[in-house]
């Protein structure tokens, strides 16, 4: 059976663990894997993150809400937060030249590595991001050939 929930926190860092402790009941519930698991919780840390510090530029007033669906085949998460938003595209890749030494897109790196779609607003202020319970990625043996 599906689940659905939505939540608004505060735009505290330390706030992402009350979401996070909300969400792990209902995919173990859904039977999702341990891998599954951890990989939602890394890229639900990540999106938090960067709609705290990024988004909403750590001002605890602010805050960031949160809907998640829980389904037989996917978990999909959609984070919102009253920043001004951004472009995804001007974000340099971390895994290059100069940018290899530069703190700036690791998370949403790992979110894109964890999760299996996201999706950012034409404003830049939300993030969707699903995780497939069948993979819909390469196989072990050629994850590895191309990032």
């Amino acid at each position: 059976m599906p689940i659905s929930r939505s939540v608004v926190v505060s735009s505290t860092p330390s706030a992402v663990v009350d979401v996070f402790r909300q969400l792990q009941p209902d995919l173990k519930a859904s039977n999702f894997s341990e891998e599954d698991i951890f990989a939602v919780h890394l890229a639900l840390e990540e999106a938090f993150t960067n709609a705290v510090k990024h988004g909403n530029k750590m001002e605890p007033n602010k805050a960031v809400k949160i809907d998640y669906a829980i389904e037989p085949d996917k978990v999909e998460i959609c984070m919102t937060d009253e920043g001004a938003g951004f472009d995804p595209e001007v974000i340099p890749d971390p895994r290059y030249g100069d940018n290899l030494y530069k703190p700036a897109g690791r998370g949403m790196l790992l979110m894109r590595s964890f999760m299996d779609v996201i999706e950012y607003s034409a404003r830049g202020n939300s993030v969707r991001m699903i995780r497939y319970r069948e993979k819909r990625r390469p196989s072990k043996s050629t994850a590895g050939s191309n990032p």
